[in-house]
């Protein structure tokens, strides 16, 4: 059998020791720090018990004539014990600091990081938890919202830095970011619904469920809200992937600098839904999405040239264009693959492969307790119990609302607001009440691949502005796509 050959430190100069150490002692120094380095374990130190008996005992006749000297005047074998007792116990604390000190060098494997980027009331609740509800994920859901919460005096554009700034920090498992934003004395509660994710109802955030365990958010908001704070950056510390759900970034370009971080390896899950369905659900949650939608419009002149909730759809939509033809066109090669689009009707049509799809994205595996749950949450009864909740529910049916409650009128005038995005994301417009009511016809189309680089001039000019902004275009040529 071939021998190992020992590492480079074993050769050429001496080891450092204890000067009291004699010549057998020394090698078996050296075979000691050759066993850690080979199993990186104190435990390797157990060899030393049976050789510390030979130190201080020369087996040839080439020993120091001093130490020849100090063995004629041997001590009796009772004092000999207490010393080589006494050499085992400090030669141990020795080793075991230079084996442990070496142990700690090697690196635990780097957490993944997951950015869902969506807008209100598209289904991003319920994507959220699809992550949220898996044992391997910290989950947090619009961390974001402190920094408008305390900062509303602002507009988007204005507050948009911050909130990258904040989930920058989260990703990093820095919960101090909060201390802006909260009273220094906070439980875990003070998190904008903290209940939503299920690492902060599971250890080490809370005792009273397991992490493999599907947690309701009425059972966690009962059983875990008295938690410390402190338990939040715990919690994330533990886990192998950190995912946030944000609807507060309205464009890609803001968050070039997350997706460049060599220590983040970002990935970015697009979700969009059909705008009409998106306007249905936002008349059904006006009050509640009230303080939002004054902050978006803030400082925009052209906000009164039509009403409110269409001028608010008109800016998520755009976003959205602006953020596909970012996420396609806009990112070099050497990034595009860690943006992915997803449709909400695409997921309730078929959810369970459309989980499978995301797991697999973001590198986690699909246990079978989590498909049995995805199944169940999008075939339950009816369309839910109120706004906000992800409790099951009839999906395919929510997603298909609005063609049986919205006025045509309201239709036409939001697809005129929103043409160009749903042209670029497969959204079939309407052109009469009959086709709308019509449920046989299929309004959801594939996306082609080049669908941002052949759509209007507000494509062209977004891609522009992130050529100018971020010089992302200057080492990579733009997607081939057919003129």
């Amino acid at each position: 059998m071939q021998r190992r050959k020992l590492p480079e430190a074993l050769h050429g100069s001496p080891l450092p020791s204890p000067s009291f150490l004699s010549p057998r002692a020394g090698q078996t120094l050296a075979v000691t720090l050759l066993f850690c380095e080979l199993f990186q374990s104190p435990l390797a130190l157990v060899p030393l018990l049976s050789a510390l008996r030979s130190f201080d005992f020369p087996v040839d006749g080439t020993a120091d004539p001093g130490v020849l000297a100090a063995m004629r005047k041997r001590p009796k074998p009772a004092v000999l014990k207490i010393l080589a007792t006494i050499q085992a116990l400090a030669l141990l604390a020795f080793f075991a600091q230079l084996c442990s000190r070496k142990s700690s060098q090697v690196e635990k494997p780097a957490q993944a990081h997951v950015l869902i980027l969506s807008s209100w009331r598209s289904g991003s609740s319920f994507v959220g938890q699809l992550f949220s509800q898996h044992p391997d994920v910290f989950y947090l859901m619009e961390p974001a919202w402190h920094v408008w919460a305390a900062m509303q005096q602002n507009s988007a554009r204005v507050l948009r830095m911050a909130v990258r700034d904040l989930v920058h920090s989260v990703f990093h498992c820095d919960m101090s970011v909060f201390d802006a934003y909260m009273p220094e004395r906070r439980n875990k509660s003070a998190l904008f619904r903290w209940e939503d994710s299920r690492a902060l109802c599971s250890p080490p955030a809370c005792n009273s469920f397991r992490r493999s365990d599907i947690v309701s958010t009425d059972a966690c908001r009962t059983l875990c809200g008295k938690y410390p704070f402190s338990k939040v950056e715990e919690a994330c510390k533990t886990y192998s992937h950190v995912v946030l759900k944000e609807v507060r970034f309205f464009d890609l370009k803001v968050l070039h600098p997350l997706l460049t971080d060599p220590s983040l390896n970002l990935k970015i899950i697009h979700l969009v839904r059909d705008p009409r369905a998106v306007f249905r659900s936002r008349k059904n949650t006006a009050a509640e999405l009230a303080h939002d939608g004054t902050i978006v419009l803030r400082h925009q002149s052209r906000a009164t040239e039509m009403q409110e909730p269409y001028a608010v759809m008109r800016d998520i939509c755009r976003s959205h264009t602006e953020i596909y033809a970012g996420g396609t066109l806009g990112l070099p090669a050497s990034l595009r693959h860690r943006y992915l689009l997803v449709r909400y009707e695409d997921i309730v049509n078929n959810p369970v492969a459309e989980a499978a799809r995301l797991y697999h994205f973001a590198g986690l595996r699909f246990v079978p307790s989590l498909r049995a749950w995805v199944h169940n949450i999008t075939h339950g009864p009816g369309l839910g119990r109120r706004a906000f909740d992800t409790g099951p529910r009839d999906a395919l049916h929510v997603s298909q609302a609005w063609r049986k409650t919205l006025p045509y009128l309201h239709v036409a005038k939001l697809q005129d607001v929103c043409k160009d995005a749903m042209k670029l994301l497969g959204y079939q417009l309407v052109t009469s009440e009959e086709e709308q009511k019509n449920m046989a016809l299929d309004l959801l189309h594939p996306i082609h691949p080049c669908a941002a680089a052949t759509m209007s001039s507000a494509i062209t000019s977004t891609l522009e502005k992130w050529e100018k902004e971020t010089k992302v275009f200057s080492s990579e040529a733009p997607v081939a796509c057919p003129s």
